[in-house]
């Protein structure tokens, strides 16, 4: 958070490209350095583990890869393919941070038992939900520079947050009904083809969330509510306009690592694209409804009358979202004479 006040306060100012050394050297070579310590520490008393060794190993190649964006004929040659401004320290640095999010979370899935992980730590509380999401939150309000550079107005401006119209609302329910069938074939999928994985996958699943999830409609409207606000202003809101579509959906996909090496992570990525494209041709606030709709479709369990009787709920909401989706581009032609 500090280093991102400190980026946000340097916009255009003199000292930019000194901004820009400082905080995203700190962030890439400080987790370089950390690692290696680590890692030396772990041969010392030789305590070092493959899953140890891996994760260390791993940072520090990504905080050597993130280093690279510090040089500011890099960041222009980016910039031809992701909106991003090569003078910027904002920027600068969330392309920093975003290759040591992504190169850190690929050791995590690549090179150590994640499911055994998972497995080991306590089932998520009410309380857990909150503290685990909330500082994607603030890295979204402060990554825009919300008090720093930008009023309240500016700053949701920017995150994308607008009045939604009638349509964008159907939109959303539309779209989480698609994405729950969608990402129940692929589970299915999941199931037939790695039948062990999805077995530890769902353990996995039922172990952090059971407590959440079920008959608990607290637990489900929270597991609905804060990741879907807290995510989405931050990878559809903050970043999706600064890195692009396929990267930020890329980083969105890695974050939920609960799903291991699976079919299952290849449908996340499928839904993490579908997010940012209501995003980028509605705003964030639909994207976000979706996000949100989808969580508490798929900690309700659909069964019988109620299966069908939504069934038809999508039917109708998809007719009326293509109805809105149409009669907007129709409105937005230009006239021919």
């Amino acid at each position: 958070m500090p280093l991102i006040v400190a980026a946000n306060l340097a916009v255009g100012k003199t000292w930019a490209n000194a901004a820009t050394w400082i905080t995203g050297g700190v962030a890439a070579w400080g987790i370089v350095v950390s690692s290696a310590i680590d890692m030396a520490t772990l041969l010392a008393t030789g305590s070092a583990t493959q899953e140890k060794f891996a994760i260390d190993a791993g940072s520090i190649v990504s905080g050597v890869a993130a280093a690279g964006f510090l040089f500011k004929p890099i960041r222009k040659d980016v910039s031809a393919y992701i909106p991003i401004d090569p003078d910027n320290p904002v920027h600068a640095l969330a392309l920093v941070l975003a290759v040591i999010l992504f190169g850190t979370q690929a050791t995590a899935l690549l090179l150590t038992d994640v499911l055994a992980i998972y497995a080991s730590q306590a089932p998520q509380t009410l309380a857990g939900t909150f503290l685990d999401e909330l500082p994607l939150l603030l890295l979204a309000l402060a990554g825009v520079g919300l008090f720093v550079r930008r009023k309240v107005p500016e700053a949701a401006a920017r995150l994308g947050l607008a009045r939604p119209a009638w349509w964008h609302i159907v939109l959303a329910l539309a779209a989480a009904g698609v994405f729950l069938a969608a990402l129940q074939g692929f589970d299915a999928a999941n199931h037939v083809l790695l039948p062990g994985l999805a077995a530890r996958i769902d353990a996995t699943d039922q172990h952090l969330f059971g407590q959440l999830a079920g008959t608990n409609w607290i637990g489900i409207a929270v597991l609905g509510l804060v990741p879907g606000i807290c995510e989405d202003l931050l990878f559809r809101g903050a970043l999706q306009p600064r890195l692009g579509l396929l990267p930020t959906a890329l980083l969105f996909t890695s974050i939920h690592s609960q799903y291991g090496l699976s079919i299952d992570l290849a449908g996340v990525f499928v839904i993490a694209v579908c997010l940012g494209l209501i995003r980028r041709y509605t705003n964030t606030t639909t994207s976000m409804s979706a996000h949100i709709a989808y969580n508490v479709l798929a900690g309700v369990n659909l069964v019988g009358t109620v299966l069908y009787a939504a069934v038809g709920v999508e039917v109708v909401l998809l007719a009326a979202a293509g109805y809105g989706v149409w009669r907007t581009w129709r409105q937005a032609r230009p006239a021919t004479s």
